[in-house]
């Protein structure tokens, strides 16, 4: 319902700023996306058509379709147009980012069911990937995320306990793993391995999926200035998860 514009002297100082031209634009966009106006692969407006339909600059009209390409919401094809991007979460390959801010940024709810969080003896192999003796301890978390309540991420962590004596402490349902080891032992180096799967039997379950669904699984291991902090092996259904980036140059 519209507002009444008249102000008089008492409230003239509390009037909301109008939002940016483009945020407008977006989300006029993104509205049309989520109402199934426009489906996957969809052509939307063009520059030219939003510059009129908006009266606004064409640069506005370009800046409310890049940020929708960089979120992943649209996939522009230089010479044939501007398109609704298919349906699935997307991840950088480029930075480690947090899963529940690339959720919140698509307009999603994310949310986590911690499953696992304990001491566990090391492996020959955990041993040589977080550079520790054979008799020591790691920690391991395992969380199940969510955007929109469907299952997009199992999330397997092994953390150098001498590095982060305090994980076992945290709760993993509101805070992530990864913002929690950002904070407390800070990112200087990864490594990614990435591969298609099929998941196991109890791995399926959790993403409520069929084992004929292929998965996409990263292995990730990460170091802070004081050595090797985690191995994390990342799950997600392929259906649903792709990896993508966007560079400029």
């Amino acid at each position: 319902m519209a507002r009444n514009t008249m102000a008089t002297n008492s409230d003239s100082n509390t009037k909301t700023a109008k939002p940016a031209k483009y945020s407008v634009i977006k989300q006029y966009i993104c509205e049309n996306i989520e109402s199934g106006e426009w489906p996957q692969n969809a052509k939307v407006p063009s520059e030219n058509e939003l510059t009129l339909q908006f009266d606004v600059s064409r640069m506005t009209a370009r800046r409310a379709l890049q940020e929708l390409t960089e979120q992943g919401i649209l996939v522009r094809s230089q010479g044939a147009g501007t398109f609704v991007a298919t349906f699935k979460s997307q991840s950088s390959l480029l930075e480690i980012r947090n899963i529940s801010d690339e959720i919140s940024e698509r307009g999603h709810e994310h949310k986590a069911k911690q499953l696992l969080l304990r001491s566990i003896a090391v492996t020959e192999e955990l041993a040589i990937l977080l550079n520790l003796k054979n008799n020591e301890h790691v920690f391991y978390s395992e969380i199940l995320h969510l955007e929109n309540n469907q299952p997009i991420q199992l999330e397997q962590r092994y953390v150098n306990a001498s590095l982060v004596p305090e994980y076992l402490l945290q709760s993993f349902t509101e805070l992530t793993p990864h913002e929690y080891l950002s904070s407390v032992a800070p990112l200087t180096e990864a490594t990614h391995e990435i591969e298609a799967i099929l998941a196991s039997s109890e791995i399926c379950q959790l993403l409520e999926i069929t084992e004929q669904v292929p998965c996409l699984q990263v292995k990730r291991r990460t170091w802070s200035k004081q050595g090797v902090v985690s191995v994390a092996i990342l799950t997600s259904p392929g259906d649903k998860y792709r990896l993508g980036s966007h560079l400029v140059f």
